[in-house]
């Protein structure tokens, strides 16, 4: 998988700073559901923030690498409890990815 270069992280931070978390993770961990719910929310919107639950500033780094490692997506940023996740949709859809809804604010 390509790394993004600064200037496409740049951006895609831009734009992720508008979001608010779509999959948000309990105690529970990482279920095959919550990867489910993660990987449509990636398919569908192609940059989301998902919000991870718990105190533990080394557990929730390990579960955001495994939900990347699982789902193929890219850490944008992780700030606190929040990771910006990143997947290209193999087919983009104009009315649900937030890289076209937001094309405007990163320029």
């Amino acid at each position: 998988m390509a790394t993004l270069s600064i200037q496409e992280r740049k951006r895609l931070r831009q734009i992720g700073h508008a979001l608010n978390p779509v999959v948000m993770l309990g105690g529970s961990g990482l279920t095959e559901n919550v990867v489910e719910e993660i990987l449509r929310a990636l398919n569908d919107h192609e940059l989301i923030k998902v919000k991870i639950a718990g105190e533990d500033r080394e557990e929730r780094a390990a579960i955001i690498a495994e939900i990347a490692s699982t789902t193929g997506a890219e850490i944008v940023q992780t700030i606190g409890k929040i990771a910006l996740l990143y997947k290209k949709a193999a087919k983009q859809n104009a009315k649900l990815s937030n890289l076209v809804r937001f094309a405007h604010a990163a320029k």
